[in-house]
């Protein structure tokens, strides 16, 4: 939520107050890259040296400044670290194709890096293959504010993370701008900025991804009650949907409401109810829980099938490969196919450590076992800075007596 309302500040030019903006890396690189943008001189004519954005390992902020790119004049580089490089690009950089923008792969074709040279585009409709991730929807999306007759777009297949599209058509909406979904659910109508005002300050929900690591936690722990602050259970956020999947181990959400506490809204979360013998779940709106799910139904020894989960080998590391392999290191019982991962009930065994893969949602996702194995050594902590920089803080919070 917080990168969405980065660019629609800064594609309407608004400069509204925006609050409780997350801390994490993936924001604050997008912060500086929006900075860099507007700081840098467009280049003209026949002088093509390029303004390089480096986009580390964030495949959002990649996706988000394509097209922001596109429509701003001059010429740019868009590349990142060797695991963005092998992440897709293809449907968007096609998607940018058919508008008329000039996007060149400089080493491999539908891959970072990219040549981009800025441009007015020359059609408003585009088709795009949203299987592989939503977020080429939603950086359209958010650009089209600022494209001469806005945009329609169609979606040629059904979208993974659906719920991030309509978060991202959400704030659109809230920020004045005219959007519309046609009845079938398969196109996206959004005008160009027509001075409508904008919001004078917008505050940020709490980030449920970020809330998931703390239903472990409560299912290890079922004699304590965590409070997190700042969040809804009627959230739009696709990643709310822990609170469906941890019912069914036991794990209980109440929403609160206290006028003494800056949240305002909160949930409390406890373990210990009944759980289900066999649980399934669709996650193909909330791939980003994946690992949560897996290590969580592991630790409870529950037999479990999670559906949908075909493209979260694509993501900041291969995690079917990355979830398998360790919980199999524990004694985990663990197959999967292409689109389906099942846990089977086993019990699992301390192990040295955890390779995290360069992943915060891997290190963050088996974390919890720390309550289970104390030893348990979780390798390169540091890498949940890109989403949750104080995830260590608060946890130790959950491990106090």
């Amino acid at each position: 939520m917080s990168n969405r309302w980065l660019m629609i500040n800064h594609v309407t030019g608004s400069h509204f107050r925006i609050g409780k903006l997350s801390t994490s890396g993936d924001t604050r690189l997008l912060r500086r890259l929006l900075a860099q943008v507007e700081s840098s001189l467009a280049v003209h004519g026949d002088d093509r040296n390029s303004d390089l954005y480096y986009c580390d390992n964030a495949g959002s902020v990649a996706r988000f400044l394509m097209p922001l790119l596109a429509i701003t004049p001059g010429y740019h580089v868009l590349s990142g670290d060797t695991r963005l490089r092998q992440r897709p690009m293809a449907p968007i950089i096609e998607a940018l194709r058919q508008m008329g923008f000039r996007i060149e792969c400089t080493e491999n074709e539908g891959f970072l890096p990219v040549n981009i040279q800025g441009s007015v585009p020359v059609r408003r409709t585009v088709s795009v293959d949203p299987l592989l991730s939503s977020q080429f929807v939603s950086a359209l999306l958010l650009v089209a504010p600022r494209l001469p007759d806005g945009i329609s777009l169609t979606m040629t297949q059904r979208p993974t993370s659906r719920p991030y599209i309509e978060m991202t058509a959400e704030a659109l909406r809230q920020a004045g701008i005219e959007v519309r979904r046609s009845s079938n659910g398969r196109t996206y109508y959004v005008q160009p900025q027509q001075g409508k005002l904008p919001p004078a300050a917008i505050t940020i929900e709490r980030d449920w991804s970020s809330a998931s690591y703390f239903y472990t936690m409560a299912l290890l722990q079922p004699e304590k009650r965590i409070r997190l602050l700042g969040l809804q259970l009627d959230s739009c956020q696709g990643d709310s949907a822990a609170d469906s999947f941890f019912r069914q181990l036991g794990v209980v959400s109440t929403e609160v409401r206290s006028p003494y506490r800056a949240a305002g809204r909160s949930i409390t979360i406890q373990g210990g109810g009944e759980m289900s013998k066999n649980v399934q779940f669709n996650c193909i709106d909330c791939p980003d829980l994946v690992p949560t799910f897996a290590v969580a139904a592991a630790a409870a020894g529950v037999r479990t099938i999670l559906k949908g989960v075909s493209n979260i080998a694509l993501k900041e590391s291969d995690r079917m490969l990355a979830i398998t392999t360790e919980l199999r290191r524990m004694g985990g019982r663990v197959n999967s196919t292409n689109d389906e991962l099942h846990i089977l009930p086993s019990q699992l065994k301390p192990t040295e450590a955890v390779h995290t893969y360069g992943d915060h949602r891997i290190a963050m996702a088996f974390a919890p076992l720390k309550l289970r194995f104390p030893d348990l050594k979780i390798e390169n902590p540091e890498v949940v800075d890109k989403s949750f920089p104080e995830f260590w803080d608060e946890f130790e919070k959950v491990l106090a007596p």
